[in-house]
């Protein structure tokens, strides 16, 4: 059966996202691009943010084209003043609530431990890290709002083994794993669950710009 057979015949079983809303960060590339399309394909009603403001339009037109319930607005995650703005948009668009939270944004230098520079270190640990865990934090009273709240880091390999990608970048992806087990815990009362995919190497973008 040819995959895209297989993802049609999943979308037509009884499982179903009709009713639930999502948040997926940097939806306009790779990764995050699959999962909104995914989400939408189930039914979800998504929104979505890109820093290039062409390059989501261009992708919000095409979903429109699909049938797919998707919005979304211009978001630099590594920027705390537009997280926040972000949040805000979001918690407007969806009236309070949201149940899916897809931290999929992040970025690499890939060099030797020696070689990195204070900004890079700095822009790696911020827009790897602290993006995501600010955005949990501002997107906590929407998804205990729902009732039943999702939450799912795009992590890597990298922050399990050594895989060559950088010791800062294999940092922040595991202090994303580390984190995901602490609000697992921590949030469980709230009825949000926590979990984390941590991919080997992917064709995406982000990759293609490493080589």
């Amino acid at each position: 059966m040819a995959e895209s057979d297989l993802i049609s015949k999943v979308r037509g079983s009884k499982w179903s996202l009709k009713g639930m809303t999502a948040l997926v960060t940097g939806g306009t590339r790779g990764i995050g691009h699959a999962v909104v399309e995914d989400l939408a394909g189930f039914g979800a009603s998504v929104y979505t943010c890109s820093r290039n403001e062409a390059e989501l339009n261009k992708c919000l037109k095409e979903w429109e084209g699909k049938g797919f319930v998707v919005s979304g607005s211009v978001c630099d995650a590594s920027s705390r003043d537009q997280r926040e703005k972000l949040i805000q948009e979001v918690a407007s668009f969806f009236n309070g609530k949201l149940n899916i939270l897809i931290n999929n944004v992040g970025t690499n230098i890939r060099k030797p431990t020696n070689e990195y520079t204070t900004e890079e270190f700095l822009t790696l640990m911020s827009t790897n890290f602290e993006s995501v865990y600010h955005l949990c934090q501002l997107a906590h009273p929407l998804l205990k709002a729902s009732g039943m709240g999702s939450i799912v880091f795009i992590s890597s390999v990298a922050g399990v083994v050594h895989i060559g990608s950088g010791s800062i970048y294999a940092a922040s992806k595991a202090a994303i794993n580390q984190l995901t087990k602490n609000l697992s815990c921590e949030w469980a009362k709230d009825n949000i669950r926590t979990n984390c995919v941590a991919p080997w190497y992917t064709k995406t973008s982000l990759v293609e710009n490493m080589k």
